[in-house]
């Protein structure tokens, strides 16, 4: 005989349970029937129905659901390199927003015994280099920084980050940049050509890919040394915008994403995680498709709300993701846009495939798994990016 009491009614309170199904035959105490009418918990004769029925909470339930699956789960944290290195000379050719916040944060992680900032605008570089050099006395940094206006400043560095170029206002296409920044790029290559040659470049100017393929043409340099910074921004909005759907921590997700930094951009769901758990076996197809959209959308989100100029806090966030993998202070592959040469099945041309990357550019390409439209979306990617590049 089965007795159901007081503390079987108050763990389906803790659970988050608003019905607690009682089998024929059982007995109810009494302290069973005060729980239950104090914490608002309906007893019901009968089986627990089938876990889809109408009316139940579903956050509530995936929360539990991971909760049970994955009972000891530690959020993951990134994966650091044994020997981080230091650049001697960043060069950061830019100095709006997305520059600024760059030099800001490489300034303050000390990833170089010297940036300097490259900007048209008279002052403006110098200006935000002072600025920098202000706040040393609280960061303490032992980074000098300075400002140019010549884009000889490029010679000797290390590597060169290229946020210059024009921002994208609403309504703006990504693609409908390529004019007016491709002239950008191919005075920054110009120069990196006549100053730099050996110098590996960070292009994070819109439309990536196609300014990636810009300023490696003007450049004339070896394919391991242009990397497009995409794949990391999008990945952390992807994983952002599972993490919400999903009630928890950014921490607890692991996705990337490759393609192109744009409508073509390929969210890899095969492989994304959440506390360890497949995406799939989390979230619906539904909510899924969600998450990719806002991912697609999500510059464009940013440049509506603002108005005026494009989102710079996330994008220097993944400049400094893309250096500190050269620099080894990250370890594994990271998705960036890069030339390829048959991986993927692709002949070649700039798109997003996870790197591993050092401080001579692209080390290596990872070819990890993916399923058939997954594959074919990327390779999609890949001929759309080279049919806009030209030869």
């Amino acid at each position: 005989m089965t007795v159901l009491g007081e503390y079987d009614v108050r763990s389906a309170a803790r659970r988050g349970e608003r019905f607690v199904y009682v089998a024929p035959g059982t007995i109810i105490s009494p302290s069973a029937r005060d729980a239950a009418e104090f914490l608002g918990v309906e007893l019901r004769a009968g089986s627990p129905p089938a876990p889809a029925v109408a009316g139940t909470d579903q956050a509530r339930a995936m929360s539990r659901t991971l909760l049970r699956r994955s009972p000891r789960w530690v959020p993951m944290v990134p994966r650091r390199g044994a020997e981080p290195k230091r650049f001697a000379r960043l060069v950061i050719v830019g100095a709006g927003d997305v520059g600024a916040a760059t030099a800001h944060q490489a300034a303050s992680s000390a990833l170089a015994d010297e940036i300097v900032l490259v900007d048209i605008v008279p002052g403006r570089a110098a200006a935000v280099a002072l600025d920098l050099e202000h706040a040393s006395g609280i960061t303490r940094s032992t980074t000098h920084c300075q400002g140019a206006t010549s884009l000889t400043a490029v010679a000797g560095a290390d590597v060169v980050v290229v946020t210059a170029g024009r921002p994208r206002t609403p309504g703006m296409s990504r693609a409908a940049l390529t004019e007016v920044n491709g002239r950008v790029m191919r005075d920054v290559g110009a120069a990196i050509a006549a100053h730099a040659p050996m110098t590996v470049s960070v292009v994070v100017a819109n439309p990536v890919e196609e300014m990636a393929h810009e300023l490696w043409r003007a450049a004339e340099v070896p394919d391991d040394r242009v990397i497009g910074m995409a794949g990391t921004l999008d990945s952390c909005r992807f994983r952002r915008e599972i993490a919400v759907v999903a009630g928890v921590t950014t921490a607890d997700v692991d996705a990337i994403v490759l393609g192109s930094h744009g409508d073509e951009m390929v969210p890899i769901v095969s492989t994304a995680t959440i506390k360890g758990r497949a995406v799939i076996d989390v979230l619906s197809a539904a909510q899924i498709a969600d998450c990719i959209r806002r991912t697609i959308d999500g510059g464009a989100a940013v440049v509506d709300l603002r108005r005026s100029g494009s989102a710079y806090l996330a994008p220097a966030h993944a400049v400094i993701e893309v250096l500190d993998a050269m620099r080894g202070a990250q370890a594994g592959a990271v998705p960036v846009s890069v030339r390829v040469n048959g991986e993927y099945g692709i002949p070649d041309g700039f798109v997003g495939v996870p790197a591993q990357l050092s401080m001579r550019g692209v080390s290596g390409i990872a070819e990890i798994t993916l399923t058939d439209p997954e594959l074919s979306a990327l390779r999609a990617a890949a001929d759309a990016i080279r049919s806009r590049c030209g030869p």
